[in-house]
C-alpha cells in the first residue's frame, strides 16, 4: 500500500476516530479529559502507528497524560483490534502535538504588534490611508 493512497488515508481517519473514542473511555486518571487526537498515521505495512495528541493544560499535565497514554497503549490497541478489521493491529506510539499552543502564542504576538502599530499611527496623526 502506498503512503498517501486513498485507502491509507481512510485507514488513518478510522484509526484516529477509534483511538479518540478509546481515550475518552479510558479509566486511567493520568489522562486529561482535555486530550485531543490531532492525527494518526499508520505505516503502509500496518505494523506501527504514530499518534499525535494535544492536551490543554500546563507542561506537567501534558507529561502526565503522555505517560498515561503510553501505559494505556495496550488497552487502546485491543480496542482498535476489536473495532477495525486490519491484517495487523498497529503498535501505537504517542507524541505530543504543540501546534495549537504555538498558534495561540503567534496569534497573541500578532495582536500585540497590531496594537503597537495602531498606537504609533494615532501618535503620528496618521489614519493609515496613503495618497499619492
Amino acid at each position: 500500500m502506498r503512503k498517501n493512497s486513498i485507502k491509507n488515508n481512510r485507514i488513518n481517519g478510522e484509526v484516529q476516530r477509534v483511538i479518540a473514542q478509546a481515550i475518552r473511555e479510558s479509566k486511567d486518571p493520568r489522562i486529561s479529559p482535555m486530550t485531543t487526537v490531532m492525527e494518526a498515521i499508520v505505516a503502509p505495512d500496518l505494523k506501527t502507528c504514530k499518534v499525535w495528541v494535544s492536551v490543554m493544560g500546563d507542561e506537567e499535565e501534558r507529561d502526565r497524560t503522555l505517560a498515561g497514554l503510553k501505559s494505556a497503549a495496550g488497552y487502546i490497541r485491543s480496542t482498535l483490534a476489536r473495532e477495525i478489521n486490519l491484517r495487523y493491529t498497529p503498535e501505537l506510539h504517542f507524541y505530543m502535538d504543540d501546534s495549537v499552543e504555538y498558534a495561540i502564542e503567534i496569534g497573541k504576538k500578532i495582536d500585540e504588534v497590531a496594537a503597537q502599530d495602531r498606537a504609533a499611527r494615532e501618535a503620528r496623526g496618521d489614519d493609515g490611508i496613503y495618497e499619492d
